[in-house]
């Protein structure tokens, strides 16, 4: 490798005093001149955080990625960037994704570092670093955390998120006792690492690997695997060759590679999330996407893998089976087999063999578990630029349905109300939350899954039509409309629909339709005003000002790619 072509060259060498003074501060850190002078400088992005369980192992993770590093002959510098605890952070990640893009992009432009290995997995950690990566276009590569260790339970196999919102219901119910609620607390969660179950985390992860921007086979290694340290030292020796082979996310991040990420995604049943997240990740390169794409794709695209919550099984069990690899090569005659990967070889180089050792967790694509892709997108005049669904964890005998609204004007309404047993709802009623989108929350939170009212419980009955303009988390479950676009928060139709309104959701059909006539709809939007702005000040006001809605990715205008 010629020094002189190394993007860090011109930080160490020349003839000016910053030269000297770069390099004496990197003699500062205890590092021989010999240990650095015309070696590729590895940057190591790493979104470690204590305040994020999902990330919290990454420290390690990043001493193993310099083993690698060092053994190629590179240079390794570990730099952190912000990070987004889902658990924890108000009002919502996704708020703060577009923040954490913005940080890891400019900290890799402007630094010397002539490649990088990001380090993310909790669940808009990923996508935020695949975004800044896009736009900065550097050699670079995504290495997930991997998912935690599942829960047990008294014998019983338990996840967080899928399991752990049937468990509260049941608790709300009365059927689970204040004791045993803080004993499956104590054992739901058994390590670091993203959720156990085809949450966003696990499908943003598996995405990245789709996309070629990962090692082939490291997306569902759990993260207290000795493995997932092995594959963090071959991520640090891959990355010094990319740096003198100069591949750079743009000629990964192809149209061909969007499009194989959406195929898989489909098959996966992954969480509705990634279709935003995509969106965004395309918008930072000129290949762009629309929802369209995602419904094309996922009509013609089976859907194989048996894991919750639109499945049975858990993550472990699905990188047991073979993971992405064994997906892929199941997919092969769906996908763009000649699309280019982070280790320098095809998709179907990469795939082609593939074992696949358990059929009940990864079906053949001759024995799916369903025809069609897990996510579908919906039209109507409730959602002119669209919706999304995720068919896989729905309830087969609301898919398509007619019922009156109730409408929650609000969160906090849903909040302060759902529990109450004088709701005039029974279940036919579709419910309605507004003011959940990018500008009406503010931030697009995982309001979406609103909680099955105490009084349909009490019923036996567990599942209804819901409808918002919020996103849910990816291990949500039920028959949920999301990403109603354009927000209510904005004037979209969402904001006017009224208690007792008709509405009818048909997946088959793809419509979601509100039975009002075109004319009172316009009524009612000319009479509809705006509530005053969340943010008058600092990044939410920047937030607000430039937010894409979630059918354009909700990123930021000015980030586009041109």
């Amino acid at each position: 490798m010629d020094p002189t072509k190394l993007r860090s060259y011109s930080w160490f060498n020349g003839k000016e005093y910053y030269n000297f003074s770069r390099r004496a501060n990197i003699r500062a850190l205890g590092i021989s001149r010999q240990a650095f002078h015309g070696k590729p400088v590895v940057g190591i992005c790493n979104s470690f955080s204590e305040l994020n369980n999902c990330n919290a192992h990454l420290r390690q993770v990043a001493d193993a990625v310099k083993r690698g590093v060092w053994a190629a002959g590179g240079f390794p510098l570990e730099f952190p960037v912000i990070s987004l605890g889902e658990q924890y952070m108000k009002p919502t990640t996704m708020l703060f994704r577009n923040l954490m893009a913005m940080d890891v992009e400019e900290s890799i432009r402007a630094n010397p570092l002539d490649g990088v290995v990001l380090l993310c997995g909790c669940d808009k950690t990923t996508p935020a670093m695949l975004m800044g990566a896009a736009s900065a276009d550097v050699p670079a590569l995504i290495l997930t955390g991997g998912p935690t260790l599942s829960g047990n339970y008294k014998g019983r196999i338990i996840g967080q998120g899928t399991d752990g919102r049937k468990i509260f219901d049941l608790f709300r119910t009365g059927q689970v006792s204040p004791e045993q609620l803080e004993e499956i607390e104590g054992c739901m969660v058994r390590s670091s690492g993203h959720c156990t179950v085809m949450g966003t985390a696990s499908t943003m992860a598996i995405i990245a690997e789709a996309l070629g921007m990962s090692l082939p086979g490291s997306a569902a290694i759990p993260a207290p695997d000795s493995r997932r340290l092995a594959m963090a030292e071959m991520a640090g020796r891959r990355m010094v060759e990319m740096i003198a082979e100069g591949l750079k996310p743009s000629r990964i991040l192809t149209r061909e590679a969007f499009e194989n990420a959406i195929t898989v995604d489909m098959a996966i049943g992954g969480s509705t999330n990634a279709v935003v997240h995509l969106l965004a990740i395309a918008g930072r390169t000129p290949n762009k996407l629309a929802l369209a794409d995602f419904d094309t794709i996922s009509r013609r695209t089976p859907f194989l893998v048996n894991v919750r919550p639109s499945g049975e099984f858990m993550m472990e069990d699905f990188f047991y089976a073979g993971g992405v690899p064994a997906v892929m090569r199941e997919l092969l005659p769906l996908l763009h087999r000649e699309a280019l990967t982070v280790n320098g070889k095809t998709i179907e180089e990469n795939v082609a063999q593939a074992p696949n050792h358990n059929h009940d967790v990864i079906r053949s694509a001759s024995n799916p578990i369903y025809d069609e892709g897990g996510t579908v997108v919906l039209q109507g005049n409730l959602s002119p630029n669209g919706a999304v669904f995720k068919q896989t964890a729905a309830s087969p005998h609301l898919c398509k349905h007619t019922g009156p609204a109730y409408v929650f004007e609000s969160y906090q309404q849903m909040h302060d109300t759902i529990d109450s047993m004088d709701l005039p709802i029974d279940a036919n009623t579709v419910l309605v939350m507004k003011g959940g989108g990018p500008h009406g929350a503010p931030g697009f939170p995982e309001w979406g899954h609103i909680p099955m009212p105490k009084v349909l419980l009490e019923q036996g009955i567990s599942d209804c039509v819901r409808i918002s303009d919020a996103r849910m988390s990816g291990t949500s479950f039920g028959t949920v409309v999301l990403h109603v676009s354009p927000e209510s928060g904005i004037g979209g139709p969402l904001a006017i629909v009224q208690n007792g309104d008709l509405i009818t959701l048909d997946v088959e059909a793809r419509q979601l339709h509100l039975h009002v006539s075109d004319e009172e709809i316009a009524q009612r939007l000319a009479a509809w005003k705006p509530a005053p702005p969340h943010f008058t000040r600092g990044y939410g006001k920047l937030f607000l000002s430039h937010v894409t809605q979630s059918h354009l990715g909700c990123d930021f205008d000015f980030l586009h790619a041109e």
